[in-house]
């Protein structure tokens, strides 16, 4: 019963949150404390009309005065007799509800159907099995926060070589905006990475690269792209790394310390005269090398509260002496265990490197 009504709350909040976008928060807030409900209760009910397509708010409103002709009571006198009644016209508008129902499921249907299809052709543009890498390996996870994504991840071998000697590029992105058309972008994003780097191109003239591209295709920097591209020498524990206006990675050492790679710059797509710093750190056995995305620290729970920084360092700098993947089920656990069944409103992701 708790479950199913953490449930029923987590989408209960999701439910006015998506309402509450289309609300003059600003002008409400000036009303006096008794009137805003009343207010908000209206707004929320015409957010929610104009969402319908014009003949199915026709049908809403016809169903309303149906039910506001309800229990109308009438009595006129016929040759002395008297004739009473009422209007009872629940069951016709109880049935127009059911039919809106039903054609919103449908279309619900419908574009889960599409939006799986889609998921599941994204999915074959990440690893679905992480490489083999000489004295380290890595593990990396995502939970979207709608069918399809616009976080991406990835680590692979450039060159042909791989892990006879080659560097592993290691990236993880965040494409501003949600589901299809952040997916979609993702998708164009993955593309021109792979075309670049197995060219064999400096990270230094890769980020430019990438960056021309993304100032050609973000809409004036609306659909801008945060990211960190890095290539790991498995022989010199060697990371080499530029950081594109992301979240910045920690480091988390062998002794328990914590060290975040603050080298940075603007995000890919905003300027394209943007320029990008090249930084570099020297891994050691046991450390332990954590990207993520906003996702994670702006996750929150039903309360509202976001799991944080703080949370989310505590949570690294307590990994115990584990595999990557056996760390990154530890990590994404203790976000779990914080959120979990409030409906999120950012894609989760992150991937861990560890160094043996």
């Amino acid at each position: 019963m708790d479950q199913l009504w953490s449930q029923f709350t987590a989408d209960a909040r999701a439910s006015y949150g998506f309402y509450g976008r289309d609300l003059d928060w600003e002008a409400i807030n000036k009303l006096p404390k008794w009137h805003r409900p009343f207010v908000i209760a209206k707004q929320i009910f015409l957010a929610m009309l104009m969402k319908l397509t014009p003949a199915r708010r026709v049908l809403v409103v016809i169903a309303l005065v149906l039910l506001a002709l309800s229990g109308f009571q009438f009595q006129y006198v016929e040759h002395g007799t008297t004739v009473s009644g009422d209007l009872r016209f629940e069951l016709f508008a109880a049935l127009i509800f059911l039919l809106l129902l039903s054609l919103e499921l449908a279309d619900k249907v419908t574009m889960k159907r599409d939006l799986e299809i889609a998921r599941e052709i994204q999915t074959w543009l990440v690893p679905s099995v992480a490489p083999a890498i000489p004295g380290a390996n890595v593990a990396f996870a995502t939970r979207p926060q709608n069918s399809v994504a616009g976080d991406y991840y990835d680590a692979f071998y450039p060159s042909a070589d791989g892990a006879a000697g080659g560097k592993l590029f290691l990236v993880i992105a965040d494409v501003a905006g949600k589901s299809v058309p952040a997916a979609l972008l993702m998708a164009t994003f993955q593309a021109s990475l792979y075309t670049i780097a197995r060219e064999g191109t400096t990270l230094d003239q890769l980020v430019l690269r990438l960056n021309n591209y993304s100032c050609a295709h973000s809409l004036e920097g609306r659909r801008f792209t945060t990211a960190v591209l890095a290539e790991f020498e498995p022989a010199t524990r060697r990371l080499t790394y530029v950081n594109a206006g992301h979240n910045a990675p920690v480091i988390r050492r062998k002794n328990g310390g914590l060290e975040r790679m603050e080298a940075s710059g603007l995000p890919l797509g905003v300027e394209k005269q943007a320029t990008y710093e090249v930084a570099s750190e020297e891994l050691a056995a046991g450390d332990a090398l954590i990207f993520f995305t906003d996702g994670v620290v702006d996750a929150s729970n039903e309360r509202g509260e976001e799991f944080g920084e703080e949370r989310w360092l505590a949570a690294i700098r307590n990994l115990p002496e584990w595999n990557a993947e056996e760390s990154l089920k530890f990590l994404m656990k203790r976000v779990d265990d914080f959120v979990q069944y409030t409906k999120q409103f950012d894609d989760i992701t992150c991937l861990v490197l560890r160094c043996v």
